[in-house]
Protein backbone atom coordinates (compact mmCIF):
# COMPACT_ATOMS: atom_id res chain seq x y z
CA UNK A 1 0.00 0.00 0.00
CA UNK A 2 2.85 2.40 0.76
CA UNK A 3 3.89 2.64 -2.90
CA UNK A 4 0.36 3.40 -4.08
CA UNK A 5 -0.13 5.94 -1.30
CA UNK A 6 3.10 7.65 -2.33
CA UNK A 7 2.03 7.79 -6.00
CA UNK A 8 -1.42 9.15 -5.16
CA UNK A 9 0.03 11.75 -2.79
CA UNK A 10 2.60 12.87 -5.36
CA UNK A 11 -0.08 13.25 -8.03
CA UNK A 12 -2.31 15.21 -5.66
CA UNK A 13 0.55 17.53 -4.72
CA UNK A 14 1.87 17.93 -8.28
CA UNK A 15 -1.50 19.29 -9.37
CA UNK A 16 -2.60 20.87 -6.08
CA UNK A 17 -5.76 18.78 -6.09
CA UNK A 18 -6.99 19.16 -2.53
CA UNK A 19 -6.77 22.54 -0.79
CA UNK A 20 -6.42 22.22 3.02
CA UNK A 21 -9.69 21.45 4.77
CA UNK A 22 -11.56 20.37 1.62
CA UNK A 23 -14.62 18.17 1.72
CA UNK A 24 -14.08 15.53 -0.94
CA UNK A 25 -16.78 13.33 -2.47
CA UNK A 26 -15.53 10.03 -3.91
CA UNK A 27 -17.60 8.59 -6.73
CA UNK A 28 -17.90 4.87 -5.89
CA UNK A 29 -19.34 2.74 -8.66
CA UNK A 30 -18.45 -0.50 -6.92
CA UNK A 31 -15.66 -1.31 -9.38
CA UNK A 32 -12.04 -1.89 -8.46
CA UNK A 33 -10.81 1.59 -9.40
CA UNK A 34 -13.28 3.58 -7.32
CA UNK A 35 -12.86 1.27 -4.31
CA UNK A 36 -9.07 1.53 -4.49
CA UNK A 37 -9.35 5.32 -4.68
CA UNK A 38 -11.68 5.43 -1.68
CA UNK A 39 -9.36 3.26 0.41
CA UNK A 40 -6.24 5.23 -0.55
CA UNK A 41 -7.88 8.57 0.21
CA UNK A 42 -9.20 7.25 3.52
CA UNK A 43 -5.60 6.53 4.51
CA UNK A 44 -4.10 9.71 3.03
CA UNK A 45 -6.50 12.00 4.91
CA UNK A 46 -4.76 10.98 8.14
CA UNK A 47 -1.48 12.68 7.23
CA UNK A 48 -2.10 14.80 4.12
CA UNK A 49 -1.03 18.46 4.65
CA UNK A 50 -4.00 20.49 5.84
CA UNK A 51 -6.22 17.42 5.99
CA UNK A 52 -9.52 16.80 4.23
CA UNK A 53 -12.88 15.12 4.84
CA UNK A 54 -14.36 12.31 2.76
CA UNK A 55 -17.83 11.22 1.71
CA UNK A 56 -18.42 8.20 -0.54
CA UNK A 57 -21.26 8.46 -3.05
CA UNK A 58 -22.77 5.68 -5.15
CA UNK A 59 -25.27 6.26 -7.94
CA UNK A 60 -27.71 3.35 -8.12
CA UNK A 61 -28.54 3.35 -11.81
CA UNK A 62 -31.36 0.83 -11.50
CA UNK A 63 -29.66 -2.29 -12.85
CA UNK A 64 -30.87 -5.53 -11.29
CA UNK A 65 -28.57 -7.70 -9.23
CA UNK A 66 -26.33 -4.96 -7.84
CA UNK A 67 -26.04 -5.13 -4.05
CA UNK A 68 -24.11 -2.25 -2.50
CA UNK A 69 -24.38 -3.44 1.11
CA UNK A 70 -20.77 -4.76 1.13
CA UNK A 71 -19.60 -1.24 0.21
CA UNK A 72 -21.70 0.23 3.02
CA UNK A 73 -20.03 -2.19 5.44
CA UNK A 74 -16.60 -1.27 4.07
CA UNK A 75 -17.28 2.45 4.48
CA UNK A 76 -18.30 1.92 8.09
CA UNK A 77 -15.06 0.00 8.67
CA UNK A 78 -12.89 2.83 7.29
CA UNK A 79 -15.07 5.52 8.91
CA UNK A 80 -16.25 7.25 5.74
CA UNK A 81 -19.87 8.47 5.43
CA UNK A 82 -21.65 6.63 2.60
CA UNK A 83 -24.53 7.88 0.46
CA UNK A 84 -26.48 5.93 -2.17
CA UNK A 85 -28.38 8.12 -4.61
CA UNK A 86 -31.21 6.35 -6.46
CA UNK A 87 -31.54 7.23 -10.15
CA UNK A 88 -33.55 6.10 -13.19
CA UNK A 89 -30.63 6.11 -15.62
CA UNK A 90 -31.08 2.51 -16.70
CA UNK A 91 -34.75 3.15 -17.47
CA UNK A 92 -34.04 6.36 -19.40
CA UNK A 93 -31.05 5.07 -21.40
CA UNK A 94 -32.07 1.49 -22.15
CA UNK A 95 -35.85 1.27 -21.76
CA UNK A 96 -37.12 4.66 -22.93
CA UNK A 97 -34.47 5.95 -25.33
CA UNK A 98 -33.15 2.49 -26.28
CA UNK A 99 -29.71 3.95 -27.02
CA UNK A 100 -27.67 1.86 -29.45
CA UNK A 101 -24.49 3.54 -28.16
CA UNK A 102 -25.38 4.21 -24.52
CA UNK A 103 -21.97 4.95 -22.99
CA UNK A 104 -21.65 8.64 -23.94
CA UNK A 105 -25.11 9.56 -22.62
CA UNK A 106 -24.60 7.42 -19.54
CA UNK A 107 -21.28 9.11 -18.73
CA UNK A 108 -22.85 12.56 -19.10
CA UNK A 109 -25.80 11.69 -16.90
CA UNK A 110 -23.60 10.09 -14.25
CA UNK A 111 -21.31 13.12 -14.10
CA UNK A 112 -24.23 15.46 -13.58
CA UNK A 113 -25.89 13.27 -10.96
CA UNK A 114 -22.63 12.73 -9.06
CA UNK A 115 -21.85 16.44 -8.99
CA UNK A 116 -25.36 17.24 -7.74
CA UNK A 117 -25.05 14.58 -5.04
CA UNK A 118 -21.66 15.96 -4.01
CA UNK A 119 -23.05 19.48 -3.67
CA UNK A 120 -25.94 18.13 -1.60
CA UNK A 121 -23.35 16.67 0.79
CA UNK A 122 -21.44 19.95 1.01
CA UNK A 123 -18.53 18.76 -1.17
CA UNK A 124 -16.98 20.95 -3.86
CA UNK A 125 -14.20 18.50 -4.73
CA UNK A 126 -15.17 15.26 -6.50
CA UNK A 127 -12.57 12.48 -6.75
CA UNK A 128 -12.75 10.10 -9.72
CA UNK A 129 -11.01 6.76 -10.16
CA UNK A 130 -9.19 7.31 -13.47
CA UNK A 131 -5.70 5.82 -13.55
CA UNK A 132 -2.50 5.76 -15.63
CA UNK A 133 -3.87 3.39 -18.28
CA UNK A 134 -7.06 5.44 -18.67
CA UNK A 135 -4.95 8.43 -19.72
CA UNK A 136 -3.12 6.42 -22.39
CA UNK A 137 -6.31 4.80 -23.69
CA UNK A 138 -8.03 8.18 -23.92
CA UNK A 139 -5.12 9.57 -25.97
CA UNK A 140 -5.49 6.74 -28.50
CA UNK A 141 -9.28 7.04 -28.59
CA UNK A 142 -8.92 10.75 -29.35
CA UNK A 143 -6.34 10.09 -32.07
CA UNK A 144 -8.32 7.31 -33.72
CA UNK A 145 -11.81 8.78 -33.55
CA UNK A 146 -11.33 12.56 -33.23
CA UNK A 147 -8.03 13.17 -35.00
CA UNK A 148 -6.46 15.05 -32.08
CA UNK A 149 -3.91 14.46 -29.32
CA UNK A 150 -6.03 14.83 -26.21
CA UNK A 151 -6.81 13.38 -22.80
CA UNK A 152 -8.70 14.47 -19.70
CA UNK A 153 -6.90 16.68 -17.16
CA UNK A 154 -5.75 15.82 -13.63
CA UNK A 155 -8.06 18.59 -12.37
CA UNK A 156 -11.18 19.84 -14.12
CA UNK A 157 -13.01 22.92 -12.89
CA UNK A 158 -16.74 23.04 -13.57
CA UNK A 159 -17.61 26.72 -13.33
CA UNK A 160 -21.38 26.24 -13.61
CA UNK A 161 -21.42 24.29 -10.35
CA UNK A 162 -18.18 25.56 -8.79
CA UNK A 163 -16.82 22.03 -8.45
CA UNK A 164 -13.31 20.68 -8.99
CA UNK A 165 -13.08 17.11 -10.32
CA UNK A 166 -9.77 15.48 -9.38
CA UNK A 167 -8.09 12.24 -10.45
CA UNK A 168 -5.54 11.24 -7.78
CA UNK A 169 -4.60 7.84 -9.28
CA UNK A 170 -3.18 9.03 -12.60
CA UNK A 171 0.32 7.86 -11.65
CA UNK A 172 -0.89 4.34 -10.76
CA UNK A 173 -1.03 1.62 -13.47
CA UNK A 174 -4.17 -0.48 -13.68
CA UNK A 175 -2.31 -3.73 -12.93
CA UNK A 176 -1.14 -2.28 -9.60
CA UNK A 177 -4.72 -1.30 -8.73
CA UNK A 178 -5.95 -4.77 -9.63
CA UNK A 179 -3.31 -6.40 -7.42
CA UNK A 180 -4.02 -3.96 -4.59
CA UNK A 181 -7.77 -4.65 -4.64
CA UNK A 182 -7.15 -8.40 -4.63
CA UNK A 183 -4.58 -8.19 -1.84
CA UNK A 184 -6.75 -5.98 0.37
CA UNK A 185 -9.90 -7.98 -0.48
CA UNK A 186 -11.92 -4.88 -1.30
CA UNK A 187 -15.65 -5.57 -1.85
CA UNK A 188 -15.97 -5.17 -5.62
CA UNK A 189 -19.55 -5.11 -6.93
CA UNK A 190 -19.60 -6.34 -10.52
CA UNK A 191 -21.57 -4.20 -12.95
CA UNK A 192 -24.63 -5.78 -14.57
CA UNK A 193 -24.81 -3.12 -17.29
CA UNK A 194 -25.27 -4.87 -20.68
CA UNK A 195 -22.74 -2.49 -22.29
CA UNK A 196 -19.99 -3.23 -19.75
CA UNK A 197 -16.70 -4.23 -21.45
CA UNK A 198 -18.34 -3.90 -24.88
CA UNK A 199 -16.95 -0.50 -25.83
CA UNK A 200 -14.39 1.21 -28.06
CA UNK A 201 -12.29 1.75 -24.93
CA UNK A 202 -12.13 -1.98 -24.37
CA UNK A 203 -10.97 -2.46 -27.96
CA UNK A 204 -8.18 0.10 -27.45
CA UNK A 205 -7.23 -1.57 -24.15
CA UNK A 206 -6.75 -4.88 -25.97
CA UNK A 207 -4.79 -3.17 -28.76
CA UNK A 208 -2.44 -1.57 -26.23
CA UNK A 209 -1.93 -4.92 -24.56
CA UNK A 210 -0.79 -6.39 -27.88
CA UNK A 211 1.41 -3.42 -28.80
CA UNK A 212 3.03 -3.37 -25.37
CA UNK A 213 4.24 -6.93 -25.89
CA UNK A 214 6.02 -5.83 -29.06
CA UNK A 215 7.13 -2.45 -27.69
CA UNK A 216 7.81 -2.66 -23.93
CA UNK A 217 7.32 0.67 -22.19
CA UNK A 218 4.88 1.98 -24.81
CA UNK A 219 2.29 3.13 -22.27
CA UNK A 220 4.93 5.01 -20.31
CA UNK A 221 6.15 6.85 -23.40
CA UNK A 222 2.63 7.93 -24.35
CA UNK A 223 1.94 9.11 -20.81
CA UNK A 224 5.27 10.95 -20.81
CA UNK A 225 4.32 12.73 -24.03
CA UNK A 226 1.13 13.97 -22.36
CA UNK A 227 3.17 15.49 -19.52
CA UNK A 228 6.04 16.81 -21.63
CA UNK A 229 3.95 18.61 -24.23
CA UNK A 230 2.13 19.28 -21.84
CA UNK A 231 -1.50 18.92 -22.81
CA UNK A 232 -3.81 21.66 -21.58
CA UNK A 233 -4.46 21.17 -17.90
CA UNK A 234 -1.36 19.05 -17.39
CA UNK A 235 0.91 21.90 -16.32
CA UNK A 236 2.08 21.06 -12.82
CA UNK A 237 1.06 23.46 -10.05
CA UNK A 238 2.64 21.71 -7.06
CA UNK A 239 1.41 22.29 -3.54
CA UNK A 240 5.00 22.31 -2.37
CA UNK A 241 7.15 23.48 -5.34
CA UNK A 242 10.84 22.63 -5.34
CA UNK A 243 12.96 25.48 -4.01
Amino acid sequence: MKELLALARRCMQDYNMVPPGSRVAVGVSGGKDSLALLYLLSQLRRFYPGGFELTAITLDMGFEGMDFSPIADFCRAIEVPYVIRQTQMKQVIFDIRKESNPCALCAKMRRGALNDAALAEGCRVVALGHHFDDVVETVLLSLFYEGRFHSFSPVTYLSRKDIHCIRPMLYIPEREIRNFVRREQLPVVESTCPADKNTKREEVKQLLHTLEKQNPGLRGRIFGAVQRQPLEGWEKTPLFPDK
